[in-house]
């Protein structure tokens, strides 16, 4: 019988190894550990994975934006987050960003292997406490669209950037662009997401999951 094939996101070891410890006893196949949002990305790419499990918070690249590259790239692999956060914002950005289940760590050992069954039958699971609240947010999204869903992959990469600090000419070395076409994008993202400031651009990177 073939085993699932499960790709692990996480930057703390001690969360790896419990996750080891869980899937190795139902026989699932570990076939990768990354600890950053990039390398999830291109592990995923190479690697094909059944299962991706995630957290939201990630070094390099978060998790909402790791998992919406990674969906793009093969819709078919399913996203499972495992996190701290349980702000149902953050939940709502990561099932728009191609998750099918979000699972609250101070929950994983009674839920993750729930959600992980769940996903492979083509359904999706939300944490047992707060998933009322995220269903009800979610059924009212088209009253509760995010700007954030028509930007394009580039324009999210500058946001997270500009976000975290950088400035343009570290940008446009980061992202091999010319630092006139970073500011292009900076400004492009401030009249779409309808700032005037960084301050608010870094506020709303904030609010969405972006960056932490």
């Amino acid at each position: 019988m073939k085993r699932t094939r499960v790709l692990l996101a996480d930057d703390h070891a001690v969360v790896i190894e419990g996750l080891r410890r869980i899937l190795n006893r139902r026989k699932f196949e570990i076939v990768g550990v990354v600890a950053d949002g990039r390398a999830l990305v291109q592990s995923a790419a190479e690697l094909k994975p059944d299962i991706v499990i995630t957290d939201v918070a990630m070094p390099l690249l978060n998790g909402i934006e790791a998992a919406r590259q990674i969906h793009e790239q093969n819709p078919d692999t399913r996203i499972i987050f495992l996190t701290m956060h349980p702000e149902v914002i953050y939940a709502r950005q990561a099932i728009r960003a191609g998750a099918c289940a979000y699972v609250l760590k101070s929950s994983a050992g009674n839920e993750l292997l729930t959600a992980i069954n769940e996903a492979l039958g083509g359904r999706g699971y939300v944490t047992k406490s707060i998933a009322r609240a995220v269903n009800d947010s979610l059924e009212g999204r088209h009253n509760d669209t995010s700007p954030v869903d028509g930007l394009t992959r580039r324009q999210r990469e500058v946001l997270r950037l500009l976000a975290e600090g950088k400035q343009a000419k570290e940008i446009a070395a980061t992202l091999k662009l010319s630092p006139k076409t970073v500011e292009f994008h900076k400004y492009r993202l401030m009249e779409a997401l309808g700032v005037g400031t960084m301050a608010e651009l870094v506020r709303y990177a904030v609010k969405i999951g972006i960056v932490e």
